[in-house]
């Protein structure tokens, strides 16, 4: 008996143990499953990653961090005016050839105002360039006619209009109007940065209408269009100057230059004799000994008395319309002209309308060197040249547009004396 109790209570032990190590077993599940529950907070981490990166980008993009720094610039009358580059969105050009001068760097779009004379949709305006092409109007003349007035603008107009230009909330002003002492206080009036343009005698090959592109392109944030325009007009000098270059002065034909507008006044005594096309193209002037330089109006009797030694006559369209009446009170007013008589007449495009056309008056350079050199410039097509000219200042080709004008006569040619004045 002692035995057989000893051994049941052996099992009875062994029995014990076993359940005891069930029950370790099924303590271990919970205490497994809490672990993997535990990896939420990974999830969760990743989470919290994810959010912040966005948030961050945010930070980045907000006003303060974007805003331009203040610079201050010397604008082409010597003035020093701060600006912000690049965050201006209400422009106002004003004078004349501003909005021209813009148009070839700043964006249209930004525009808040026009002068009148650049909005074809006003019964009340001035009207007297409206028959010349100028190249800037044929791009964007339509958005024009849909902004307020700034100002009637025109050769009248010597003032700025602050009103007007007020009633635009511009929040800043291109201008043209060449004087200091109104410039500021015109922006003092204002509470804008006023910003002053200029060109130059040289026009187009000037260094003061490089400048202007450049400033343009720095207050814009468009260096690079301006810096392009800039590299290629001289580009095209250079061309020309390198063609004609080795062109001996016995050889060179003379040439007389007429019907330069001057404030819309022209005729065929208007002329200069340092006119910048021909300078470029190597062209012997029919006029050199004149007081002063520009254009002006020589007297009639010099006129008559420089005929014989003109071999070539370059008439600049905008004197037609002047011209054709004087001629048919006169018919005999070019018989001393040697170039009228040999049928040696040409016609550029009209490159003074409301301050210059500077891609037609590069147009004209290259017209000007086909004509007095052809034999230099047989592989220059006009139409293509002024094409190339446009797209480069204007995004646009803009050629058939120049020649269609009533001004421009049908484009670049050589006139035919007995039929063109009729």
């Amino acid at each position: 008996m002692k035995k057989l109790v000893s051994l049941m209570l052996a099992a009875l032990l062994v029995l014990s143990m076993a359940a005891c190590g069930s029950q370790g077993s099924a303590t271990t599940t919970p205490a497994s499953s809490q672990d993997q529950t535990t990896t939420a907070p990974t999830s969760e981490s990743t989470t919290e990653k994810t959010t912040e990166t966005p948030t961050t980008t945010t930070e980045a993009e907000t006003p303060e961090e974007v805003m331009p720094a203040p610079i201050t610039i010397t604008d082409m009358i010597g003035r020093e005016v701060q600006v912000l580059p690049g965050s201006y969105s209400r422009v106002v050009c004003i004078g004349a050839g501003a909005l021209r001068m813009y148009s070839y760097i700043g964006d249209t779009a930004l525009l808040c105002g026009v002068e009148d004379i650049d909005n074809t949709s006003l019964s009340e305006r001035p009207k007297m360039f409206d028959s010349v092409a100028r190249p800037y109007m044929l791009a964007y003349g339509k958005d024009f006619t849909e902004l307020p007035s700034c100002g009637v603008g025109g050769p009248q107009a010597q003032t700025a209009e602050a009103e007007k230009i007020l009633a635009c909330s511009p929040d800043i002003v291109i201008s043209e109007y060449e004087d200091v002492e109104k410039e500021d206080a015109l922006q003092e009036q204002l509470g804008v940065p006023v910003i002053t343009l200029k060109a130059g005698p040289g026009g187009v090959f000037d260094e003061n209408f490089y400048g202007t592109m450049e400033m343009l392109g720095v207050i814009f944030q468009n260096e690079e269009k301006a810096e392009e325009l800039i590299s290629y007009i001289k580009s095209e000098r250079a061309e020309i100057e390198k063609r004609t270059a080795d062109v001996a002065e016995e050889d060179k034909p003379s040439v007389y230059i007429c019907g330069l507008g001057n404030w819309g006044t022209t005729n065929q005594l208007m002329t200069a004799q340092n006119y910048i096309s021909f300078t470029v193209a190597n062209v012997k002037n029919a006029v050199t000994d004149l007081a002063s330089p520009g254009i002006q109006a020589i007297e009639e009797e010099k006129f008559v008395s420089i005929g014989e030694n003109m071999d070539i006559i370059i008439m600049d369209a905008a004197a037609v319309k002047n011209i054709k009446p004087l001629y048919a009170e006169n018919p005999a007013m070019f018989d001393t002209c040697k170039a009228w008589n040999d049928g040696e007449v040409y016609l550029e495009m009209a490159y003074n309308a409301y301050y210059t056309n500077y891609e037609i008056a590069l147009a004209n350079t290259w017209f000007i060197a086909k004509t007095v050199y052809p034999e230099l410039f047989e592989d220059i097509d006009m139409t293509e040249k002024t094409n190339e000219i446009t797209k480069m200042f204007l995004g646009q080709e803009l050629a058939e547009e120049i020649a269609a004008a009533p001004s421009s006569f049908g484009g670049y040619q050589k006139i035919n004396t007995e039929e063109f004045f009729k």
